[in-house]
């Protein structure tokens, strides 16, 4: 009797459940990786004074951090199986760092592109969506729609918080000193995830919360990398992933990759200072964190579709705007773009992930990882793509125009989803290694 009454006991000794300050730590790296690709935006401006390079220049170390960041995510999940979350999550911090820290000393371009667009690409990509997904599913059952949403959030707080700062630091002390600003915020995560951080509920005495030691499934160590390619190859199968991964990589374009870094130079042409500038994108910021919460809330009650087809379309009617709002000074108009915009950023995230668990269930997280990668390599077309057309033309108005456009495009695609799968049996795992490592990217 004895051993009944301390074996039901024992949980209840943590007043905090321990997955709350695995979460908490998660959101704390996962803000540090919103800031080395904030960064790039407030950058490019001083990198082509000191230096002379174009913008076309700069802009591709930007798009090879983008598409690193978002082809990496497919296999972080089968690195944080084979080796641990902590493992990974401060190899990754220290690997940002290190390509942060490094550009001081920087001299050619090439190596512009080797620091913030391989090692912090790489860095980030090792902190991207699958990490949320892999925390919340060992962590998490109950609240795992909440938690996940929250640190989708981290990115957007990463956003907020580092920008203003960032300009202020490059405006007071130049920009080696944002760059290095940034390298000690990553590096003063990495003893909270040494100390708190750990990969599943069993290695601290614990269960999922929420949930039971049943729950807590053992990992898997081999087969993840394969599954993940598996998951593309049916996947592509389908109409509804290339719908799905079209339309995120249009949703990449026009704001990872055209938005976030053209949008301070962009307004800086138009003679509005840098730090104002950056402080609409932080605020961009707030209201992300509202419209990804909002997004979720929705996609619970209302057709994933039509949520899809009003974001994508709703976008595509601002951006055409957006040309006829820059000026010098800060108006209501533009203030309103900002509002929406932030509403509108990562909104698509919830009824997106919602279609991939409708039409590939089980095999869900790792298609949803690449449509995630697509998003990332669209957010890369148009980084570099919009540095072209400003050097080309003298202006991002073009930019913002066919940006417009490819979001109204996005919205037919929403569109034209099937509302129930054809033949949803075929996108599921045929074996039980492949369904067993499934689970494991969830």
């Amino acid at each position: 009797m004895l051993s009944v009454v301390t074996s039901t006991a024992a949980p209840r000794t943590h007043r905090v459940h321990p997955a709350w300050w695995v979460a908490g730590v998660t959101f704390l790296a996962l803000v540090g990786a919103a800031a080395f690709r904030a960064v790039p935006g407030v950058l490019i401006e001083p990198l082509r004074a000191e230096f002379g390079w174009s913008v076309t220049t700069i802009s591709a170390a930007v798009a090879v951090n983008m598409a690193l960041y978002g082809l990496t995510a497919p296999f972080a999940a089968a690195l944080m199986e084979r080796f641990g979350i902590r493992r990974v999550v401060v190899g990754a911090l220290l690997l940002t760092a290190t390509g942060s820290g490094l550009t001081v000393f920087m001299t050619a371009s090439w190596q512009l592109v080797l620091l913030w667009g391989f090692l912090v690409g790489l860095g980030t990509g090792s902190m991207a969506l699958s990490l949320v997904a892999t925390v919340t599913g060992r962590w998490f059952v109950a609240r795992r729609g909440l938690v996940s949403g929250i640190l989708t959030a981290g990115g957007a707080t990463g956003q907020l918080v580092f920008l203003p700062l960032v300009a202020w630091a490059d405006a007071t002390w130049g920009w080696r000193s944002a760059s290095l600003g940034t390298t000690a915020a990553a590096l003063a995560v990495v003893p909270l995830v040494l100390w708190l951080l750990r990969d599943r509920p069993r290695d601290v005495g614990a269960v999922p919360y929420g949930g039971t030691a049943a729950d807590d499934v053992d990992p898997v160590r081999t087969g993840a990398a394969r599954t993940a390619v598996r998951g593309l190859v049916s996947a592509a199968r389908t109409t509804p992933f290339w719908l799905l991964a079209g339309g995120f990589f249009i949703c990449g374009l026009s704001t990872n990759g055209l938005v976030q870094p053209h949008f301070i130079p962009a307004a800086h042409d138009h003679g509005m200072p840098i730090t104002t500038a950056a402080g609409l994108l932080a605020v961009v910021g707030v209201f992300d964190i509202a419209g990804t919460v909002l997004s979720g809330w929705l996609t619970d009650r209302v057709d994933p579709r039509v949520l899809l087809l009003a974001y994508y379309g709703l976008r595509g009617l601002s951006l055409f705007l957006l040309p006829t709002l820059f000026g010098p000074d800060l108006h209501v108009s533009m203030v309103a773009f900002i509002v929406f915009y932030g509403l509108d950023w990562v909104a698509t995230v919830p009824p997106t992930l919602a279609l991939c668990r409708e039409f590939f269930g089980p095999r869900a997280p790792v298609v949803f990882g690449w449509v995630f990668a697509s998003h990332q390599v669209g957010s890369a077309f148009a980084a570099f793509g919009g540095g072209v057309i400003r050097d080309v033309t003298g202006s991002y108005d073009p930019a913002w125009l066919v940006a417009g456009a490819l979001c109204i495009a996005a919205a037919a695609m929403s569109f034209l989803i099937p509302r129930r799968p054809a033949a949803a049996g075929t996108a599921l795992p045929t074996d039980p290694e492949e369904a067993a490592a499934a689970q494991a990217h969830g």
